[in-house]
């Protein structure tokens, strides 16, 4: 696994002089020139820190979410993000890339200490029950991530002394006294110029107090000319593209230096050369992604967490947090000669009903009472097709019940379903004729699907995940007009002369809905997994597949599919059932009348 690190050439000298004599011996550097010409090998070197170096895809594609704050349970915000991060870290095993999805909770701060009081707990007590909230939720989710960091964990505590003592040894931390206006929602110092009427925070739209504190910053003003070039020569460091816009506002703006620490936070990592004061979220939290790639079985390091798969190839976030992500961050770490972040991607908000979600409204979204009533599926599906993966979106009841009816019941689930009890009643659920011959008679279908596989990968991988679902349902769409067109039924009926064309028609569609569970899978694992079990095959074969298999032609004559079960039951609204059951009564009492009518004539 690469460590790829940008330094200026004095600090390399610096950097190898300080390592021990084997790691001089461990590793290969390579000068890598920047795409501009403006970045020389004066400016920078890239260091790959690898035995064997290679830059193909046998680096792994290291993926993190956001540290979740502990200070109430999970919402279906933080449920969005991690949905994403779990199709994406999906899609990439389909791919056969290593992938090392990191997922993991903040647990640190002022608010996590009120939080636990307020629960008459203490705040180790109130961390653990909150932090097992997210696994538990991630499990009902389907979320197959392979780390997840607690920033109580000892190891991150250790990282993050040593990553501080780095950045301190820069020159690039000063203790100096600070006062202003502070929102304790945000847990940030906020420029006057950003807040509302009233010193309002503009995000939780109550009043910031003024403090003043002596804490120890860290010097982003230095970074900013550094900052302002990554940005214009590495156009998708940031996406969506409208959000670099955003960060290069911020950047030329003017960057002030931050504070990193709190004298009034107990509940924290203690300065390594300050034990009165804590190290404050970012030079916490962030740390979490380089944390978390260390081996639990060995001493805990900078040097051989970042050897495990840094730099992670793409940070998702949501849009609040993308300043500290897009601009905080990677100052942080040039101040300690780390590599950035290959990505950092910034998905919008939702809503509920059009309006913002919040307790004081009564409206918020429950995560796992969703996933409780409708599946994990629904909800999985849902989010990421109805939100344009990187705006705002928002979740009504009706149009969710609709959405997934319509295209997880009826055009892929019934198209299945159908087509599967034709094969069963006609051919004794058996595959007649290889799907690869069956299409050979039948180019134009096949065509079809071909082209939208690809589609759907393209979107994949540029992180479109909602234009993915549309290629997928595209398929299901052309596979209920063909089955239509085509008529299998009816040329059963005419006996041998109709079987070959009509068993062959069942294949293709059969393929085709194959092919479906592999691309849909990243979306609805679950769901995908029940199209290849009534296909015919195992849970194993399933978890081995690879996205090679999208290639027309898996399907094999003689193989046997399974007796036909539907693979997703339609959502029922309350509305219909109680209108379903009142045309049943009434259906009922006239049957009564018909019946005493009849008798009262005899």
């Amino acid at each position: 696994m690469a460590c790829r690190v940008q330094y200026s050439i004095q600090n390399s000298l610096r950097l190898f002089s300080s390592s021990s004599p084997n790691f001089h011996n461990s590793v290969k550097c390579q000068r890598t020139r920047f795409r501009s010409s403006k970045f020389s090998l004066s400016k920078g070197l890239y260091c790959t820190c690898r035995a064997t170096y290679t830059t193909n895809a046998a680096d792994p594609f290291v993926l993190t979410t956001p540290l979740y704050y502990v200070n109430a349970p999970p919402h279906m915000g933080s449920a969005y993000t991690t949905i994403a991060a779990d199709a994406i870290a999906r899609f990439q095993r389909l791919l056969g890339k290593k992938v090392i999805f990191i997922t993991g909770t903040d647990e640190h701060g002022e608010k996590i200490a009120s939080a636990a009081a307020a629960n008459n707990s203490s705040p180790s007590e109130h961390c653990d029950i909150i932090s097992e909230a997210y696994r538990a939720l991630w499990k009902e989710l389907g979320i197959s991530y392979d780390k997840f960091i607690r920033t109580t964990d000892p190891n991150h505590e250790a990282i993050v002394k040593e990553f501080y003592s780095k950045v301190l040894a820069k020159g690039d931390i000063y203790r100096a006294d600070y006062e202003g206006l502070y929102c304790v929602n945000c847990e940030e110092y906020k420029d006057e110029k950003e807040l509302l009427d009233d010193n309002c925070c503009p995000m939780h739209l109550k009043p910031c107090v003024r403090r003043k504190e002596d804490n120890y910053f860290f010097a982003l003003s230095k970074y900013q000319k550094q900052l302002e070039e990554i940005l214009i020569e590495n156009p998708n460091f940031v996406q969506p593209s409208f959000r670099l816009n955003e960060v290069q506002g911020w950047v030329k703006s003017g960057l002030r230096d931050f504070s990193i620490s709190r004298a009034s936070v107990n509940w924290g990592i203690p300065v390594p050369n300050d034990s009165k004061q804590t190290i404050y979220v970012w030079f916490d939290a962030l740390l979490g992604y380089i944390s978390a790639l260390s081996e639990d079985n060995k001493q805990p390091s900078l040097q051989t967490a970042i050897l495990c798969g840094w730099p992670a190839s793409l940070h998702l976030i949501g849009k609040d947090i993308l300043r500290f992500h897009a601009v905080y961050w990677p100052a942080m770490l040039m101040s300690a000669g780390i590599s950035l972040p290959k990505k950092v991607f910034g998905h919008g908000f939702l809503t509920k009903d059009g309006l913002k979600m919040g307790k004081s409204l009564g409206n918020t979204l429950e995560p796992t009472e969703l996933v409780h009533r409708f599946g994990p599926d629904a909800v999985r599906y849902f989010f990421l097709k109805e939100v344009e993966f990187g705006g705002d979106g928002d979740y009504s009841e009706d149009r969710f019940i609709n959405i997934i009816n319509a295209n997880l019941a009826n055009t892929i689930g019934n198209l299945l379903n159908r087509t599967l009890g034709l094969l069963r009643k006609n051919c004794q659920s058996t595959i007649m004729v290889d799907s690869a011959i069956a299409a050979e008679g039948n180019a134009a279908f096949k065509d079809i699907v071909v082209k939208l596989v690809d589609k759907a990968r393209q979107h994949y991988e540029s992180l479109e995940l909602s234009s993915a679902c549309e290629a997928v349902l595209e398929i299901g769409n052309a596979g209920n007009v063909y089955i239509d067109e085509n008529a299998p039924w009816s040329l059963f009926k005419q006996g041998e002369s109709g079987f070959e064309t009509a068993s062959k028609d069942l294949v293709i569609v059969l393929e085709a809905i194959r092919i479906v569970a592999i691309v849909l899978s990243p979306i609805t694992p679950s769901l995908s997994l029940r199209i290849y079990t009534q296909l015919g095959y195992s849970e194993d074969q399933f978890n081995a597949v690879s996205w090679s298999e999208t290639r027309w032609g898996g399907l094999k004559a003689g193989h046997i599919t399974a007796q036909p079960q539907p693979v997703f039951a339609r959502i029922e609204l309350e509305t219909d059932l109680n209108n379903a059951t009142s045309e049943t009564k009434k259906a009922s009492k006239k049957k009564e009348r018909q019946k005493t009518q009849k008798v009262v004539e005899a």
